[in-house]
């Protein structure tokens, strides 16, 4: 692997007295897929949260280790955790666009983070977002419809391409497909795909079949511990750990 634009070092994560994440090491490349997957509750979306500080947000959260984001610490004091998260986009479970016309959506980043100096420059930004997010074709007649209006797998897709307008490294994605039917979830998927040339992206699924599809590499979690990391195709046909092998043989989980 070269070397990786995120480097995870024996964090920890407490909820209160909850120690939810323990000690956890990680190296995340570039321009790959890695698929986290392991029982609920488990870690999985904890662990992703430390990646763009979203834990922040939650009071009983304390986090110790290090995570090192292109060689700096995302946790220091000069952090800018707005910056910070403009670099580190994230795709919820559920689409959740903003309730604003769906060229406001894309534009809302670019404009608060001062990216685009002409309206002609925002116009090209949105249509190039929702080109990469395989949206344009769909909304380019109706982009003051608002983002609710469209479908849940167009909403999903439309929550990508507002994170990708600001120009990510890494995008996260906290079971982007839960909520979708396999039509849907089939175009996100490609989507993932044809992301990865461009961005690292960490997926969160439940699902081992889509874990095996869109990712290069997979994490197994448990209890809050990764108990294995590997190329996918090693994880999925010959784990070396037996709790992996049971978690994805179906004996528990």
């Amino acid at each position: 692997m070269d070397k990786p634009i995120f480097q995870v070092k024996g964090v920890d994560v407490f909820y209160g007295d909850n120690h939810a994440i323990k000690s956890v090491n990680l190296d995340i490349a570039r321009n790959e897929v890695i698929s986290l997957i392991g029982p609920s509750g488990c870690g999985k979306s904890t662990f992703i949260r430390c990646l763009n500080r979203m834990n922040d947000t939650i009071e009983s959260a304390r986090i110790s280790g290090e995570v090192l984001l292109e060689g700096e610490d995302i946790y220091s004091k000069e952090m800018d955790v707005v910056m910070l998260r403009a670099r580190v986009g994230m795709v919820f479970q559920k689409p959740n666009p903003f309730p604003k016309s769906i060229y406001d959506n894309v534009a809302y980043g670019p404009r608060i983070h001062g990216l685009v100096d002409t309206r002609s420059d925002l116009d090209d930004i949105v249509k190039e977002s929702l080109q990469k997010a395989g949206l344009w074709e769909e909304v380019k007649d109706r982009l003051t419809a608002i983002g609710t209006s469209l479908s849940g797998g167009q909403q999903q897709r439309l929550c990508i391409a507002r994170t990708i307008a600001v120009g990510p490294e890494v995008i996260l994605m906290d079971e982007p497909c839960s909520a979708l039917d396999p039509i849907a979830t089939a175009k996100i998927e490609d989507l993932i795909d044809e992301l990865r040339e461009k961005y690292a992206i960490v997926i969160v699924t439940h699902s081992m079949q889509q874990a095996a599809r869109v990712s290069q590499r997979t994490a197994y979690f448990h209890l809050g511990e990764i108990i294995e990391v590997g190329d996918t195709d090693q994880i999925f046909t010959n784990p070396k750990e037996r709790l992996t092998e049971d978690y994805i043989t179906g004996r528990f989980g």
